[in-house]
């Protein structure tokens, strides 16, 4: 066993799962990329103090801020997925859906986006053109123009072919406050539909599986259907979509963003058999497993009803259905009312389950 008070190198794990280090203080690892609970250590150590001010402060998936009387959502992604095309998307459409989303789960609507790109010395200049041309056609569907970029290039072996970063800005309404810190008790939990798809997918793109499978990413711009819940309803008081550490960990985080319990109907919850057959294969709870086209909503009672029929009549939310409800206690916890009856904690992602998923 390595004594705590020496320094042990950190292995590079590439296979479908990373144990939690015993040490994670000193050096990056793996884990600290997952979306979960080291995630969130890394940026409330490092990043937080530095560069603190209230849009960044409230912890949403992206930064409200004002210029005279406009009021613009703001988010940046970076997209380091392997492999670049996996079935159902690659790397340009991620990178593309990734911003216009996390600003559409602010209740804005995405009008403009940056792209900047890391291309790795001998990439093939065709795989750039078909990466360019789908974040082209992505933008397109999503109703968004990509108005300044940047490109630089890296030695061999620096990189892994292509990284994308994204950056974009959306025009919010007045008087709209949509954020992780306004679930209520009494509220109903919705999902737009199955879950793990992307993860799942990914991963058999790279052949870990270990057997075949037809699973299709679920990659996707939701900023149309988000349009349609707004336009049905008022009561919808929180969006996310539950990317990396999936939906138990962002679950996680409104509850505690918000200080209440939120309580899950496993029979609820939408899986497809395939991927609930490759997660039972790699002994993964399909609740951790990366979206990339699905949201979360907490929404009043009173408006579910309506909300939820308007996903239903949209492209990316015919599958939409209830999973749970928002209580008022025990706050910050996540709880899942299991097949069997039992009732278990759900908690926030603690390693890193999948590694470059996005």
């Amino acid at each position: 066993m390595t004594n705590l008070n020496q320094s042990a190198e950190v292995q590079s794990v590439e296979g479908p799962v990373c144990p939690i280090p015993l040490r994670h203080d000193e050096k990056i690892v793996m884990g600290h990329g997952s979306g979960g609970r080291m995630s969130h250590e890394l940026i409330g150590r490092l990043f937080q103090t530095p560069f603190d001010n209230p849009a960044l402060r409230a912890g949403d998936d992206a930064g409200v801020v004002a210029i005279d009387a406009a009021r613009l959502a703001v988010s940046t992604d970076s997209h380091v997925v392997w492999p670049l095309f996996f079935p159902g998307g690659d790397i340009g459409r991620l990178a593309v859906c990734g911003t216009v989303n996390d600003l559409a789960m602010m209740g804005a609507t995405p009008r403009y986006l940056t792209a900047g790109f890391i291309l790795e010395e001998g990439l093939d200049v065709a795989v750039l053109a078909a990466v360019v041309q789908s974040m082209a056609a992505a933008a397109a569907e999503a109703g968004v123009q990509i108005v300044a970029g940047d490109t630089k290039v890296v030695q061999r072996g620096k990189a892994d072919g292509l990284y994308i970063n994204t950056a974009g800005v959306g025009e919010l309404p007045a008087g709209r406050a949509i954020g992780g810190a306004a679930a209520q008790a009494g509220d109903v939990v919705l999902l737009s539909g199955p879950i793990g798809d992307h993860g799942i997918a990914v991963l058999s793109a790279r052949g870990d599986l270990g057997f075949a499978s037809d699973v299709v990413s679920d990659v996707a711009p939701l900023n149309a259907l988000v349009a349609a819940m707004l336009a049905a309803g008022q009561g919808v008081h929180v969006l996310r979509d539950p990317t990396r550490g999936g939906v138990a960990t962002t679950l996680n985080e409104i509850a505690r963003q918000s200080g209440v319990a939120i309580v899950l109907d496993e029979t609820a919850i939408p899986v497809r058999p395939a991927v609930a057959a490759a997660c039972e294969m790699l002994g993964f709870d399909p609740l951790y497993v990366a979206n990339e086209g699905k949201l979360l909503a907490i929404v009043a009672a009173a408006d579910a009803p309506a909300v939820l029929a308007a996903m239903r009549a949209t492209r990316y939310g015919e599958e939409a259905t209830v999973i749970g409800r928002v209580a008022a206690a025990p706050a910050g916890r996540v709880l899942l009312r299991t097949t069997i009856g039992s009732t278990r904690v759900v908690d926030m992602l603690a390693g890193e389950m999948l590694p470059r998923i996005c």
